[in-house]
């Protein structure tokens, strides 16, 4: 894979997340695309971009945002050369990239190979298994009904959170305290994730009550292979809201570093979960975006 530059960036998002992501491009020069659903013909987003368009026109907003065929026939009718797809919607989505590579216009992201493997919670949850990398106790497969559901939990014990798989930025996530709260959220949790992400697969895991998270961090260019000590960071949360991280004091173990670095490389964070006291890791995730924040 060669380095590719670009001069005109169309962003798949909306709201605050857009204009970082304008802020960003036009400190480097670059030209701007706002796409928009119908709902947000207001939107203040729209305006910081240098060019916007409406998508969707006659779909919900969800679906607007969603619809990759329309995204790249715009990008395409209007010259775009590179795509940021934010973080939520289509930013994990490998046949979102994957149309991006075949109509010739850079992801601003992995490469849909990599989407297709760490995508999915339960792919890159697999991957991780494979490479002996710890992971927080839960189902393996999507979950088939409530029914199912319900006897992993108790099998894994209260508390237990289900997940939507191809979620991401804290959403299709919903904590279970008791027996009676797993079908109510079993339902909300699948019917969110096939709204927000199009993928309504969800699982369930142990929900670990107060947790350190440490994230390994790493910055790789499109003509790497792999991601060395140079290229990584790590770093330690102490708070989160929405299952994201808040606060970053600290550093990582090392101990933690070193395994995760059997994970594939081109993954912009790879996250853990450690028990206070007891002090043990547990892979938890991996965020296949390029972060805005």
């Amino acid at each position: 894979m060669t380095e590719r530059s670009f001069r005109k960036v169309l962003v798949a998002n909306r709201g605050e997340i857009a204009i970082r992501i304008f802020r960003a491009c036009y400190d480097l020069g670059l030209h701007t695309v706002a796409i928009y659903s119908n709902e947000d013909t207001y939107g203040f987003f729209r305006t910081r971009a240098d060019e916007a368009y409406l998508i969707g026109e006659n779909k919900s907003p969800l679906e607007a945002y969603l619809d990759i065929p329309s995204i790249i026939d715009l990008a395409k009718h209007h010259d775009v050369d590179a795509i940021h797809p934010g973080y939520g919607f289509l930013s994990e989505n490998a046949d979102f990239a994957r149309a991006c590579e075949e109509a010739g216009i850079t992801f601003i992201g992995p490469p849909s190979h990599i989407l297709s493997q760490m995508g999915d919670k339960l792919t890159a949850k697999a991957i991780a298994q494979a490479c002996g990398v710890p992971t927080i106790p839960g189902s393996t497969e999507p979950l088939r009904d409530a029914d199912e559901a319900l006897e992993k939990a108790i099998s894994f014990g209260f508390p237990v959170i289900l997940k939507a798989a191809g979620g991401g930025g804290g959403r299709g996530m919903r904590r279970c305290d008791t027996p009676e709260e797993v079908a109510p959220a079993f339902e909300r949790v699948k019917s969110e994730a096939k709204k927000a992400f199009g993928n309504e697969d969800i699982f369930i895991e142990k929900y670990l009550v107060s947790p350190s998270t440490s994230k390994y961090r790493c910055w790789v260019t499109s003509t790497a292979t792999s991601f060395t000590s140079a290229s990584a960071t790590a770093r330690s949360s102490a708070a989160t809201r929405r299952s994201s991280s808040l606060l970053r004091p600290g550093r990582c173990p090392r101990r933690l570093v070193r395994r995760c670095t059997r994970m594939p490389s081109r993954l912009p964070v790879i996250s853990a979960i450690s028990r206070p006291v007891r002090w043990n890791f547990w892979w938890t995730s991996r965020a296949t975006t390029i972060s805005s924040r």
